[in-house]
């Protein structure tokens, strides 16, 4: 009798452990955030609810957002606004850019992996990468070698595919793209040779685990009311994450030594074809841009250079494949404005022929890849956090310290801003009767974000992906192997093409348009 009741005891004291705490934690999160009042946007739920939609969040928002275009979730100590409203993303972001800042909620999430980036700071900070990054994004240095960069990319990529199409051996699409994409963003960024595209830089495979892995487990902090505990005791995840970030830190110091080293032998010939070289010399000016500040810059650059061009053709390919119809309009617009090549021919001399004067033309391909940006953005979720109490243009008020997000992914679905075929994939949306492009409001069409912080890189982004469509879509047809199959998404800060292997999703197969066919699966 003595020892159940001692057992009963221990349940006891560890179900009062559990339930104090939480409901502190419940009664913090509901207290003083007015539920009742209209003036604020409906409440819907907590931000720790979106866990048990986590797998699928975007689509879970995108459900919320049919119902009201701008809605409440209940943290700790401040309300998340979730919109879709365009008035109210034009008006943080631009009109009243001053008082929508990262904010330290944001700040304290993601500072372990991104640090000091440009991504992840406001002010002094934030204003001196984007003079130095903009400056150098403007030269037409960084134009012509980064156009290099992409062609030989592109040919090796069309020579990889080939190999496996004549074989017949499976292969990953995804992961190729995401190599080229590391390869492109490392040689244009950092002036280095990851070599990561043909297999011969194992350190460039551990790299893109690693930051992929990192990116994930950064992004579950949000629906995680412990991890700061976990890091502290450095157990669960947190553990996880931190290897990660000790392993990127590792490769980009040594990347980081061994430029400054370059520079340095040249002397007086330094080439500043790169954005790190630009700012390793401007870190001889101030003493603030340490190493340490360095890579926080280039992880950054990383995760726009890399998941922005790579996420969205992973998806643009796949959406050729849902629509063939499409895949044969991209590759008329390819055949007739560069031409249809002799079998025998060789891939060096059908990419060269892939210049400035060619893209321009490649309206089609330009509507294509816009169409895939509506609907799967690289960054599906973003937003600010008020500095003063405010009012937004849709008539709710938000209180200093409370968040604004915008939803790219669920905009892309609502018929409110799109029409009634808002999730078809129609590229001639963006088309006029003539059939040239048309561009649409940067705060209707966020995948680029809008306002004084719209990313510098997206014609740059736009010119590697029609540089490696138009090569592969010129070699290949692409379709899919198992087309009743469903595919789905990696929850992070950006829309990672997911392969759900449960179910094995998303074959595609590769039919070379000059050999007899043939095909691959990808897994």
């Amino acid at each position: 009798m003595e020892i159940v009741y001692i057992i009963f005891s221990s349940f006891s004291s560890i179900l009062i452990l559990i339930t104090i705490p939480f409901s502190l934690i419940m009664l913090k999160i509901y207290f003083g955030k007015s539920i009742r009042n209209p003036k604020y946007a409906p409440v819907v739920g907590t931000v720790f609810s979106q866990l048990f939609y986590f797998s699928t969040l975007h689509d879970y928002l995108s459900d919320i957002a049919r119902k009201h275009r701008t809605f409440r979730l209940l943290a700790p100590d401040q309300s998340e606004l979730y919109t879709t409203d365009v008035r109210n993303i034009e008006y943080i972001l631009k009109t009243n850019f001053d008082n929508y800042t990262k904010g330290d909620y944001n700040k304290d999430i993601i500072r372990d992996l991104f640090g000091n980036g440009i991504f992840a700071v406001d002010g002094v900070k934030w204003k001196q990468q984007r003079k130095l990054a903009s400056l150098e994004f403007s030269t037409r240095v960084l134009r012509e070698f980064s156009c290099a960069v992409f062609r030989t990319n592109a040919t090796k990529l069309v020579r990889i595919v080939s190999r496996f199409a004549k074989i017949n051996e499976a292969f990953d699409v995804q992961n190729l793209l995401m190599r080229a994409g590391l390869d492109s963003i490392f040689k244009v960024g950092f002036g280095v040779d990851l070599n990561c595209l043909d297999g011969s830089n194992e350190e460039g495979n551990s790299f893109i685990n690693a930051f992929d892995d990192s990116n994930a487990l950064t992004y579950w902090r949000y629906v995680d009311p412990l991890w700061k505990l976990k890091r502290f005791l450095n157990i669960g995840y947190e553990a996880s994450l931190r290897k990660n970030i000790k392993q990127l830190s590792d490769i980009i110091f040594k990347l980081i030594s061994k430029r400054r080293e370059q520079l340095e032998n040249q002397q007086h010939n330094i080439h500043k074809e790169d954005i790190l070289s630009r700012f390793l010399v401007e870190s001889k000016k101030n003493s603030e841009m340490n190493d340490q500040y360095l890579m926080d810059i280039i992880l950054n650059f990383i995760l726009a250079g890399k998941d922005s061009g790579a996420n969205t053709l992973s998806w643009f390919f796949y959406m050729l494949c849902k629509n063939p119809s499409i895949q044969d309009k991209v590759v008329s617009e390819i055949q007739e404005h560069i031409g249809y090549q002799e079998i025998g021919s060789k891939v060096e001399d059908f990419v060269e022929l892939i210049n400035d004067e060619v893209l321009e033309k490649m309206h089609y391909l330009h509507a294509t890849l816009s169409e895939t940006l509506r609907l799967y953005p690289a960054v599906p979720v973003d937003g600010r956090v008020a500095n003063t109490d405010d009012i937004l243009p849709d008539g709710y008020e938000l209180k200093k310290g409370d968040g604004v997000y915008y939803m790219s992914y669920a905009m892309g679905r609502m018929s409110y801003i799109w029409g009634d075929d808002a999730e078809d994939f129609k590229p001639e949306r963006w088309l006029n009767d003539y059939g040239v492009f048309q561009p649409e409001s940067p705060f209707k069409f966020t995948a680029f974000h809008a306002g004084p912080r719209i990313c510098l890189g997206r014609d740059f982004s736009y010119r590697q992906m029609k540089i490696v469509s138009i090569a592969l879509l010129h070699f290949f047809r692409f379709e899919l192997g198992y087309k009743t199959r469903k595919v789905s998404y990696k929850t992070m800060f950006t829309l990672l093409h997911f392969l759900n292997y449960q179910y094995k999703l998303t074959d595609v197969c590769v039919y070379p348009h000059m050999d007899v066919i043939s095909y691959c699966i990808c897994y």
